[in-house]
């Protein structure tokens, strides 16, 4: 192909930025969309070749296409569309700007790398490959020329040529019975060359040949010839980095000995049990600040070595961009991955961490000297500029901000964030990207409290000054108009969050096209409001055709697509078509379950949803044997009192009621009423649906006198905290009455009446 070559109509062909083995890179434009993007094209073979050779390249590199558009992760390169052009292959990627890991070493003359540099490398690549294996992909290539480092220093892994689908264990065999090599030698782990089992822990295993590699100028066995490599990594014991290089940091070289391990039982068991490693290494201090300064003895290098390191996907200090939101896994404009339809959940709790004490001690201890001197007198005479020491710090809390956040910690992440700010207001202006990207942050904390109106005064700002100093179109400006919109929707003003997601899907589609990530999402989002906007057969037919996208993109069984599944389940439901949704659910929970485990949080939420959907379809007593799965399940993995467990509890007492067993319906929703009170507080809204289904229960049991107190309870709560013009309190007079006409009291209750309208309120499933 020429440099002035167009693939169907649409790819216009520049120059080739990239060559390997089995393919060229090209730097192209999608004129579609007026984009610049990468494609790859594989080589043409020749009739000298094998003609099961050639079949199983072009397979594998359809199969890099089909791996790599499954995967949506910041730390992995987008696919955006493959096909067959004039019998050629190719793969249409997102353009990057930056050079491979490779390069990046030729670039310093084989020096190694900056500790700090290392530490962000490693921790990005590690959150990377967790994503990665989590979906039962092992990349099995995984070396310097397969890792690229972007000039925003976010670091993506690219070529999932001979990657490994956990479920696909006949094909892979076929594929390295050709004689094909199946990974580099310098990166080869002891049992891909043994012929062994290969597993997540061999991409471990060349992480740690990546990293000693960049630490040291060379990898662990740079000896004459491939077979000597080979034998190298079998057999012989790796020196430890430091041992070439003393400044090294303790943590970082027993990780990447640890990594080296022969046997994969003494590597780390995951790519999250290594980042928490990277985490609680990175933060902990290795010189103490000499007072008066905020900064180690010297220059500075020992604050900078010391200094968090850029959380993955969360660019460097100073480009003021923060991790778009389709990278914070749905945090946006939805219902969270795991929420009963219509909900929202408080996050849930986090097992101690070594690294979240560090967060907010150690931290404080070595910036608390250039707080007190660059901050303290805020009357003073500003400075000329802010040092580079104090931006250092404010970027190392804003990190630690980031990570508490990480573990859900949202209290703390706040405060974190604010006073980052705050301080970064001060010395940057009010709409430095830096000082937006501190106040973006804060907003998404208020959102995880379940605090909207503050979050969206937050993303209100942000917002303008983001539309002030990067454009209106930019992807940061957009990520906050996206939280925005999801603020509107949690304080109940659909109509204009609609209209948000309108705006926001446009340009979206406008600037990155239909079906990148982030468009998606938006279009997720739209669908989920026209639910609550009552436009049902609209937001079916929008969550169906983002399900088609997804299914087409990522695969039918990808965590993406099922959420959507989930929400066409839901939307199913309220059309009254309760066994399309409850097939929906059930083939969302098996698909889960195969997934992430039988007791995964959004497995159980499927399975939840499927016992409310038998309830509301009259199966109560299926109903009951699905909630009673869920509540056991939720109460070994969250706690009896986990919201997510009392809310399982409180169908079961749902659906005893549907049977007629009053009598433990009301025991059962009396003690979630009561342990929801203790949890959530007494106005919140599930505990005021467990008292309400009380007050049903006690009145089916012919105690009306009790069941009167109890609605009208409920009635004086919403009135104080939704309104006397809610559509619950109306709903609740409607309660009241009903009782009054139970009790003979019909004037009273006609009175009630006329204020009222609708029917009961009723949330229970």
């Amino acid at each position: 192909m020429g440099d002035s070559g167009l693939i169907q109509g649409r790819y216009r062909l520049h120059e080739v930025i990239g060559r390997g083995g089995m393919g060229e890179v090209w730097r192209a434009t999608d004129e579609a969309l007026g984009r610049g993007v990468a494609v790859k094209c594989l080589k043409p073979l020749g009739p000298q070749h094998d003609p099961q050779f050639l079949s199983v390249v072009r397979e594998r590199f359809r199969r890099e296409a089909r791996v790599a558009a499954a995967l949506q992760h910041r730390g992995i390169t987008v696919v955006h569309d493959f096909g067959e052009y004039d019998g050629v292959l190719f793969l249409v990627m997102e353009l990057l700007e930056g050079r491979n890991l490779s390069q990046l070493l030729a670039a310093n003359a084989q020096h190694p790398l900056p500790v700090q540099d290392l530490v962000e490398i490693a921790d990005q690549v590690a959150d990377a490959l967790a994503y990665t294996h989590r979906q039962g992909i092992v990349h099995r290539d995984l070396k310097p020329a397969n890792i690229m480092r972007l000039a925003d220093g976010t670091v993506k892994i690219c070529d999932f040529g001979i990657a490994r689908l956990g479920t696909d264990m006949g094909f892979t065999s076929k594929l390295t019975g050709t004689g094909i090599a199946m990974g580099t030698p310098h990166y080869m782990s002891p049992e891909q060359i043994g012929g062994g089992e290969v597993d997540h822990r061999s991409d471990l295993y060349s992480l740690g040949c990546v990293l000693y590699e960049l630490a040291t100028g060379a990898p662990p066995f740079d000896l004459g010839d491939s077979w000597a490599i080979l034998i190298g990594h079998r057999d012989t014991v790796p020196r430890p980095p430091r041992s070439h290089r003393a400044e090294l940091p303790p943590y970082f070289d027993r990780i990447v000995v640890d990594l080296l391990a022969k046997v994969p039982e003494e590597r780390p068991s995951d790519a999250g049990d290594l980042r928490r490693r990277i985490v609680s290494g990175r933060f902990a201090p290795v010189a103490a600040p000499v007072p008066g300064t905020g900064v180690g003895t010297g220059t500075g290098t020992e604050l900078v070595a010391t200094a968090p390191y850029p959380v993955p996907g969360v660019p460097a200090p100073g480009t003021g961009a923060p991790a778009p939101a389709w990278a914070r896994e749905m945090r946006g404009g939805h219902r969270p991955a795991g929420a009963p339809a219509g909900t929202a959940t408080a996050p849930r709790p986090v097992a101690h961490d070594p690294a979240a004490a560090v967060l907010t001690t150690e931290w404080t201890t070595a910036t608390r000297a250039s707080d007190a001197s660059s901050l303290a007198d805020e009357t003073a005479a500003p400075a000329p500029g802010p040092t580079a020491e104090l931006l250092a710090v404010l970027a190392g809390r804003y990190r630690a901000g980031i990570g508490l956040g990480r573990l859900d910690r949202w209290d703390e992440a706040e405060s974190v964030h604010r006073s980052v700010a705050d301080h970064r207001a001060r010395v940057l202006g009010d709409d430095h990207p830096d000082t937006l990207t501190s106040r973006y942050e804060v907003g998404f904390a208020l959102a995880r409290l379940d605090r909207p109106a503050d979050a969206l005064d937050v993303f209100d700002r942000v917002a303008e000054g983001r539309a002030r100093v990067l454009g209106e179109d930019h992807p940061d400006t957009l990520a906050a108009r996206q939280e925005r919109a999801y603020a509107l929707g949690r304080l109940g003003r659909h109509t204009e969050a609609y209209q948000l997601y309108v705006a926001v899907l446009a340009a979206r589609e406008r600037t990155v096209g239909p079906d990148h990530p982030d468009t998606l999402r938006c279009r997720h989002n739209l669908a989920f409001t026209l639910g609550r906007l009552g436009r049902l057969e609209e937001s079916y037919r929008a969550a169906n055709e983002v399900v088609e996208a997804r299914a087409r993109l990522l695969g039918e069984d990808h965590p993406d697509t099922l959420v959507t599944r989930h929400e066409v389940a839901y939307t199913l439901g309220r059309l009254g078509r309760g066994q399309e949704a409850l097939a929906q659910y059930r083939a969302v929970a098996d698909a889960r379950a195969a997934a992430l485990g039988d007791e995964h949080p959004d497995t159980l939420t499927a399975r939840y949803e499927t016992g409310v959907c038998l309830g509301r379809i009259g199966q109560a007593a299926d109903a009951l044997d699905v909630c009673r799965e869920v509540v056991a399940a939720r109460t070994r993995v969250q706690g009896s009192d986990g919201p997510e467990t009392l809310r399982a509890r409180h169908a079961l007492a749902v659906n005893l009621g549907r049977l007629g067993r009053w009598a433990e319906a009301l025991d059962e929703s009396e003690s979630v009423r009561s342990a929801r009170e203790r949890v959530l507080g007494p106005d919140h809204h599930d505990t005021l649906l467990s008292h309400r289904e009380t007050a049903v229960a006690l009145g089916r049991l012919g105690r009306w006198e009790e069941a009167l107190t109890a609605h009208r309870a409920i009635v004086a709560t919403r009135t104080r905290v939704l309104g006397p013009a809610h559509p619950d309190t109306l709903a609740g007079r409607e309660d009241e009455a009903h009782c009054l006409a139970r009790l003979g009291r019909p004037t009273e209750a006609a009175g009630l009446r006329g204020g009222a309208s609708g029917p009961p309120a009723s949330d229970a499933p």
